[in-house]
């Protein structure tokens, strides 16, 4: 007979299960001797009614073979083949194909209703259990009554955990009295204080509330300067409610972390990902970010592939790396396996290298039957170092990423925090990481940090960039005393140095010399180097460093000093008026404003010249001196009171 559909299996161990089978009794009440023995070639007329015959099968049978079906602990997870198997045929009928009905392991025949696969609460249920939970009545009471309403447990076509498992999931949806109305008044707020705020909320069918997300227009601004590289992490905190927070997080010019928007999810599944990644989507004008970091998730990564399909996706190494004691505790050599694998992972410069280290891994300690390692092994292309180093991460480490999000709204937020506590304290949160960024900008433009070598390309950098990525490239220069160039190879403009580095590998500190390749072209100046820091990191390495210290370069191309890493920069987010502080509120701030815009007409005009800023300088500091008399903190001037904004200002604005 001919198929027309793929066939269904009905696995037996699904029906009889490992749960919530002990100390059960036999009260079943079918006539087992009416059932007809099961025959391949037998036909029903709907898959339902495939099921039902085979359910009261399982039953019979194992009421003939069981020995003893009281006392026994059924289990799914003990390879029994029992099973049925049935196709579509072409007259529209179900037809029998295969039988198995002999269990390797005792069973509970009459405890079909605790299988999860036969488990139903009514929609009439459902709502009871809601409507009495909303007025107060304890789960335990109404459960009482259903039984009582049904004749007895047995009765029930759902267990006790069932109903508190769907009651905990309904209170995900249902925000607390006061939450909504607390969300939508900070939502309509922050619109009118700038109409490029942004929110998307997403309810069912009852109009419960099921994800939100939003951003400021501050943030939506930071995204265009530093949205090249993101992290995505629902890891960090569940609030009451049960909604994860899933912060989109970015690294600013300072290295520091920048919040990009926020969501609140009821459900992390494919969906819901879905959903919240096409609400920043279109928040962000529809610009997908070019990388982006999130833990080892299926729904995420399907989610991922759904919105951002030419988005470069890694796995957090900090999120797999800690689950090891979890999964190879178990073994003997455990202390000798993690040591291993972390050298492997850590200190593998290249794809190759990986391979061969991690293969010597699984050989030695006989780990080719592990399915967790084969896992990440088949998956390699998405979290080992030496797969992901050919895309711009923004320096951002796999560890840092999850502290970096965790420190963002560390003492602001926590699991008891209800939605309106989140919206009042998210504002302070934001603040604190405003304030942060204006304090680091006004130390790049009060401070900077020596060079440690005579050339005049160190010095290009110095000027250019931040204190905190100076100091990153600085790191490289001072580590070109590890490194010698061994060999030079010529090919017409092309030159390319074979550079040796001792390397610290490991605990023990031992080292390790490893060979880098540095093509150099002798027209353009161009360097490119095989460890690929500055691709991963945006920072020159030392193996380049060495190549151009060799040929006396003075400067370099532009093309390696990254506009992301400038502190002389005019940013739009740093001129967006945001209400963390409600200043906009203020007196003060009207007064202060109408100061800055002639600060800063004032500096536009003497900014190029040495002796047109001095004079300029003179005259602020006279009407400092003329307004220090002044005292009392809420009498005195404003550029008292904010004068340090000013000199926050970007180097090409003063």
């Amino acid at each position: 007979m001919e198929m027309d559909e793929c066939p269904l299996e009905f696995d037996i161990d699904e029906a009889i299960g490992d749960e919530d089978c002990e100390d059960l009794s036999m009260e079943g009440d079918h006539n087992l001797e009416e059932v007809v023995e099961p025959k391949v070639g037998m036909s029903f007329d709907s898959e339902n009614e495939a099921r039902d015959y085979y359910t009261v099968t399982v039953e019979r049978k194992s009421r003939i073979n069981s020995l003893n079906p009281i006392t026994a602990h059924p289990t799914s997870k003990t390879g029994c083949k029992a099973s049925v198997n049935i196709s579509h045929t072409a007259d529209k009928k179900w037809m029998l194909n295969s039988i198995e009905l002999s269990h390797n392991h005792e069973i509970c025949p009459d405890k079909a209703r605790y299988l999860k696969f036969n488990r139903i609460i009514p929609p009439h249920v459902k709502r009871t259990l809601e409507l009495n939970d909303a007025a107060g009545i304890r789960t335990n009471k109404t459960i009482t009554s259903c039984v009582i309403e049904a004749g007895g447990p047995k009765n029930l076509t759902f267990l006790e955990k069932d109903a508190r498992n769907h009651l905990d999931k309904a209170r995900r949806l249902q925000l607390k009295e006061g939450d909504a109305e607390a969300m939508h008044k900070y939502f309509i707020k922050m619109q009118a204080d700038n109409g490029n705020f942004f929110y998307a909320m997403d309810v069912d069918q009852e109009h419960r509330l099921r994800s939100v997300f939003w951003a400021d227009a501050r943030s939506r601004e930071a995204y265009k300067e530093f949205g090249d590289a993101v992290t995505f992490d629902t890891t960090y905190l569940v609030n009451k409610h049960g909604m994860p927070f899933a912060p989109f997080v970015g690294v600013n010019h300072h290295g520091q972390s920048v919040l990009f928007g926020c969501g609140l999810l009821s459900q992390e599944d494919t969906d819901s990902f879905v959903w919240l990644f096409e609400a920043w989507l279109s928040c962000m004008s529809g610009c997908s970010p070019n990388a982006i970091i999130t833990d080892q998730c299926r729904a995420l990564q399907n989610a991922i592939s759904i919105v951002f399909p030419k988005a470069r996706h890694r796995w957090c190494l900090w999120h797999i790396l800690k689950k090891i004691p979890e999964k190879l505790k178990v073994c003997e050599a455990y202390d000798s396996i993690k040591s291993v694998i972390f050298n492997a992972v850590y200190d593998s410069l290249n794809q190759e290298e990986f391979e061969a280290n991690w293969g010597h891994v699984i050989d030695t300690y006989e780990l080719g039957g592990n399915e967790w390692l084969n896992g990440l092994y088949e998956e390699r292309h998405r979290w080992v170092p030496a797969f992901v180093k050919d895309t711009f991460w923004a320096g951002m480490s796999t560890t840092q990423r999850s502290e970096s999000i965790n420190h963002f709204f560390d003492g602001y937020v926590h699991s008891n925090t209800t939605l309106k506590q989140f919206v009042e304290q998210y504002e302070n949160a934001m603040g604190k990481r405003v304030q942060q960024e204006e304090d680091e900008d006004a130390h790049c433009f009060n401070a900077q940090i020596k060079t440690v070598s005579p050339y005049g390309f160190e010095d290009q950098f110095q000027q250019a960039y931040t204190i905190a990525k100076f100091k990153d490239f600085r790191d490289e220069v001072a580590g070109k005393i590890s490194c010698q160039i061994e060999r030079v190879m010529v090919v017409d403009d092309m030159e390319e140095f074979e550079i040796e580095e001792d390397i610290k590998i490991g605990e023990a500190g031992f080292l390790k010399t490893c060979t880098f390749h540095v093509r150099f072209n002798k027209q353009s100046k161009d360097a490119s180097c095989t460890c690929r820091l500055f691709e991963f990191k945006g920072i020159v390495c030392k193996h380049m460093f060495v190549v151009w210290s060799k040929k006396k370069l003075t400067q370099v191309s532009e093309k390696y000093i990254l506009r992301r890493w400038r502190k002389d920069v005019r940013r739009n987010h740093t001129f967006v008026k945001v209400s963390y502080a409600n200043w906009e509120r203020k007196p003060e701030w009207h007064r202060f404003n109408k100061m800055l815009v002639l600060f800063h007409r004032v500096a536009d005009k003497a900014f190029d010249s040495d002796g047109k800023s001095e004079r300029v300088m003179a005259k602020l500091l006279e009407a400092e001196a003329e307004n220090e008399v002044c005292d009392d903190d809420t009498n005195r001037p404003m550029f008292l009171k904010y004068k340090r904004i000013l000199f926050h200002l970007p180097v090409e604005m003063v």
